[in-house]
C-alpha cells in the first residue's frame, strides 16, 4: 500500500476552500474538506482511480473529481503526492502547481 502525502500548497487550497464555504455554512465546509481528504486517502490503495490530467497529457499527473472539485496528484511507487485542490470549472495552469513539478 502506498502513502498519501499532501503538499503545502494542497493544504493551503483546502484551507481556502474551507474558509470560503464556512462564511455561509461552517458545517458544510467541514464536511466538504473531510470528504476531499477521505477521497484522496483512497488513492493509497487505488492510485490509478483518477483520470489523466487533461491539461497536461504525458505529465503522469492524474486527478480525482469530487463534486465540483478537482484533486490533482502524482502517483509514485511508494507515495501518492497530492499537489493541489481547486474548483473544477477552472483549467489548471502549470504555474499553479508547486514549484518542484
Amino acid at each position: 500500500m502506498r502513502r498519501v502525502v499532501w503538499t503545502a500548497q494542497a493544504w493551503e487550497r483546502l484551507l481556502e476552500i474551507e474558509t470560503f464555504i464556512a462564511e455561509d455554512s461552517p458545517n458544510a465546509a467541514l464536511k466538504l474538506v473531510d470528504r476531499l481528504i477521505a477521497r484522496a486517502e483512497t488513492l493509497a490503495r487505488h492510485p490509478d482511480r483518477g483520470r489523466r490530467l487533461p491539461e497536461m497529457p504525458g505529465s503522469g499527473l492524474r486527478e480525482l473529481l469530487v463534486g465540483k472539485y478537482r484533486i490533482v496528484y502524482r502517483p509514485g511507487t511508494k507515495v501518492i503526492e497530492v499537489l493541489t485542490v481547486f474548483e473544477g470549472h477552472r483549467r489548471l495552469r502549470r504555474e499553479e502547481l508547486p514549484e518542484e513539478i
